[in-house]
């Protein structure tokens, strides 16, 4: 590599400035005389020319923002004509590079400086470093001229030997900057400069790689938009001649489903699917039939409420004295509510309103006899809470789709019950009442029950998903209430994801309330009445709940009060009663008749279904509740009646099993008791449960036919004010059964006042009401003997020996809606 030498003599030239413009050796520029410097510098070099040999020359300096560049480059004016828009012009070529110096004077209004040659030489031959250099260099510099097109460059560049020469001829690169092309100016190393013009070609090509990858990727999405949009417009062209050859208006055209996807407050996973339907959409024809399928999916997803929900109240004790206005009783979920209430606030107060996802819901089941309240005790918890409500009605559902939906391959698909529920209530967090869960049936279309697992799971329902919507669906912060009137006829994992609140029937007070302050008041504005105009004394309505009614709820007590009503008015609009009027307990029988249930304790003596051996009063549970239950038994004739034992009333197995443990615990301590066990052996021996229509089950149902056994074989009667429950076992222990509460609630509807319950069964009476238990004399036992001892009357003269072939009595009804009863 040469040095620098400065042993050329020094140059006095005219300075032709160059604004954001690089000239380098070897390059040959066309120059605008129109500019002043330029046509000065020129003018100059022309003058001092005339008295030196050789052409006029100039110093091209860059001239950027202003400031002068330090190195120049020694430039000929080669011609002075026109250009090729008729300007004046200068053709210059640049020889060298020089070294500014300082300024002088010279002919003309242009500026002159003094300047030094400065010495590029590159020693001969070229090392093989410089070599390998000179030969990247026109490579990458063909590859670059190729791509423009510029084959006729390319031999021009391939001939350059010269590195100088070589490293200058990138000032014709367009992409390089003023910046750029003045750090190669003042490059004065040969090599270096070449160096530093492979390292910009090299940087150059790869950004152009970049750009024309991107540029391609850009273009192809320019061109598929086009396409998409032509072809779009094309589609609309078609469509509205479509709907001109049918006749049809502009204004029946779909809504533009995109955009009011877009303007939805929808989750993004949501926004994502539904973006994805509209592309479908916008694809298919109108005779399409997917077309309907997703314009119904996307209403159905655009009506969802999202992101609406409800503010909870959580004024705990308004809550409470909304429930207590509203409903009378139900002690235990008025509790769960407002412990559920106090709860989410003390959550919401600490943060902790969303913890992994979920939200704080709840899961109730609301188990009891019919006309408790269940129904209506669900809109008094959502207005307690301030929330919507909605109830799903599941009664005598068997299809799964009813809860999950429809796939939307079936024509005619809906969403399930469950997201319906929700769009019908418009709110995220509803009060969802799941009525009759107990009535729900599987057949061959599936099992709604094995469905509603993953809606009614506190650990699973915030990611439910419909088999319409295909979207998952937060259900965590929903409240569900399901009611249903048979435990056992829900499902074992069903129930096990439910909190269990029972809802045990009334009692004679309780209805005694409800009708004063709910169901009268509502009864009188249906029939017409105001308040001051007829009058229900309270002796009248406990009437009707304790004579006129028998039931564990109080909708057949709504019933006579309306039919009073209505009888009172029609009376009136008559003339046959005057206004105001007041009812009570003697008017009841002249407007709707004699009571229905008149208690077995008010009957005649005589009439009484325990004036006879053989028959004893029972308690059992019911779908209605807890009712009585009478247990007949009689022996056969030796000469025509067969021995064993004969069984009616459409008795289950279990109840069946207690009966023939009864007959044996009788036959084999016949003896201890003093009853004449031989007639059990040479007389077939039957029991019948009236009311044989109604299926019955259970084994509490085991002391009362040892009881009626017992009182048939000895002949002493059973006591008419005492009923009985509980199970035998061969050995004569009394066995816990279930149902406590509801069958004392039985027998105190019935006028019972001495019941016998197991011992074991003791710590339920703590869910007695405490007026029932004080008109009770409860008994708990631990063995059958002590229940023939308070059960059966003192016997009289001779009644030992008189065994009477049957015993008869007037069957009663267990049940209004025809429920099986269960010991």
């Amino acid at each position: 590599m040469a040095a620098e030498s400065a042993a050329f003599t020094p140059l006095t030239l005219p300075v032709l400035p160059l604004d954001d413009e690089v000239v380098l050796p070897g390059m040959v520029v066309p120059l605008d005389l129109s500019d002043a410097e330029v046509r000065a510098a020129v003018e100059a070099a022309q003058a001092a020319a005339r008295s030196e040999p050789g052409k006029p020359r100039v110093l091209l300096v860059p001239r950027i923002d202003g400031t002068h560049a330090a190195t120049g480059v020694l430039g000929t004016v080669e011609q002075v004509g026109r250009l090729a828009d008729g300007d004046p012009g200068a053709l210059i070529r640049g020889r060298s590079r020089v070294r500014i110096g300082a300024g002088t004077t010279g002919p003309g209004a242009a500026l002159w400086v003094e300047g030094t040659r400065v010495d590029e030489t590159v020693p001969d031959p070229l090392p093989g470093q410089i070599a390998e250099l000179v030969k990247e260099y026109k490579a990458l510099a063909t590859a670059w001229l190729r791509k423009r097109g510029a084959w006729q460059v390319v031999d021009r560049v391939q001939a350059i030997d010269d590195v100088s020469a070589l490293a200058d001829n990138s000032g014709y690169s367009p992409f390089l900057t003023t910046e750029q092309k003045v750090e190669l100016l003042e490059t004065t190393d040969p090599v270096a400069r070449l160096k530093l013009a492979t390292q910009q070609l090299r940087d150059h090509l790869a950004e152009q790689d970049v750009a024309e990858t991107i540029a391609k990727d850009v273009q192809e999405g320019v061109d598929k938009q086009q396409r998409e949009f032509l072809l779009r417009r094309q589609l609309e062209a078609v469509r509205k001649e479509l709907r001109e050859i049918n006749g049809e208006q502009e204004g029946e055209e779909s809504d533009d489903y995109r955009a009011r996807v877009e303007a939805a407050d929808l989750p993004g996973k949501v926004r994502e699917a539904a973006l994805k339907e509209v592309d479908k959409l916008e694809r298919s024809s109108d005779q399409s039939p997917e077309g309907s399928w997703i314009r119904t999916w996307l209403d159905t997803v655009l009506e969802m409420p999202w992101s609406e929900r409800t503010e909870d109240a959580y004024d705990i004790r308004g809550a409470r004295a909304v429930l207590d206005a509203e409903h009378a009783g139900l002690e235990d979920v008025k509790e769960r509510i407002t412990e559920y209430l106090a709860v989410r606030k003390r959550r919401g107060d600490r943060g902790l309103g969303v913890v992994g996802g979920r939200r704080g819901g709840a899961v109730l089941a609301l188990v009891g006899p019919p006309g408790v309240g269940k129904t209506s005790l669900g809109e008094s918890v959502a207005h307690a809470m301030g929330r919507k409500f909605v109830r799903v009605a599941l009664g005598g559902v068997r299809d799964e789709a009813e809860i999950r939906g429809h796939r939307r391959t079936y024509v005619g698909a809906l969403p399930g019950r469950i997201v319906r529920a929700i769009k019908e209530a418009g709110s995220m967090n509803p009060v969802v009442l799941l009525d009759e869960i107990d009535k729900v049936g599987s057949d061959f279309r599936g099992d709604p029950a094995a469905a509603l697992l993953e809606v009614l799971d506190p650990a699973q329902n915030h990611t439910f998903r419909d088999h319409y919507l295909e979207v998952e669906l937060d259900l965590s912060d929903v409240v569900f209430l399901a009611t249903a009137n048979v435990l056992e006829a829900i499902p074992e994992a069903l129930l096990d994801r439910m909190e269990l609140v029972r809802l045990d029937g009334y009692t004679e007070d309780e209805k005694v309330v409800i009708a004063r302050d709910h169901l009268l008041p509502r009864q009188l504005e249906r029939a017409g009445l105001d308040a001051d105009e007829v009058t229900v004394e309270e002796g009248a309505l406990r009437k009707l709940a304790g004579e006129y009614t028998r039931e564990a709820g109080v909708r057949t007590l709504e019933r006579s009060i309306a039919r009073l009503l209505r009888k009172v008015a029609a009376q009136h609009e008559l003339g046959r009663r005057e206004l105001p009027f007041t009812v009570t307990d003697g008017d009841l029988r002249e407007l709707i008749g004699r009571p229905h249930h008149v208690p077995e304790s008010a009957q005649d003596p005589a009439e009484r279904r325990t004036a006879v051996p053989g028959v004893a009063t029972g308690l059992a549970v019911t779908g209605a509740g807890g009712d009585v239950l009478y247990v007949e038994a009689s022996l056969a004739d030796p000469e025509t009646g067969a021995a064993g034992l004969t069984l009616t009333g459409q008795l289950g197995d279990v109840m069946k099993e207690s009966a023939q443990i009864a007959l044996s615990f009788l036959r084999s301590h016949g003896a201890e008791l003093e009853l004449p066990v031989g007639d059990l052996k040479d007389r077939g021996a039957h029991i019948h449960f009236p009311a044989g229509a109604v299926p019955k089950d259970g084994p509490s149902a085991g002391v009362t036919m040892t009881t009626a056994l017992a009182s048939l074989l000895s002949g002493r009667l059973v006591r008419t004010d005492v009923a009985m429950t509980g199970e035998v076992s061969l050995t004569g222990r009394v066995l816990p059964i279930g149902g406590v509460k509801q069958k004392l609630l039985a027998a105190h509807r019935a006028g019972i006042t001495t019941v016998i319950i197991p011992k074991r069964n003791e710590p339920d009476l703590d869910d007695v009401p405490a007026e029932v238990l004080d008109t009770l004399d409860v008994h708990a036992v631990t063995d059958v003997r002590q229940v023939l001892e308070l059960a059966l009357a003192p016997a009289t003269n001779g009644a030992e020996r008189e065994v009477p072939v049957a015993a008869t009595g007037v069957p009663p009804r267990l049940s209004a809606l025809g429920e099986g009863a269960t010991g």
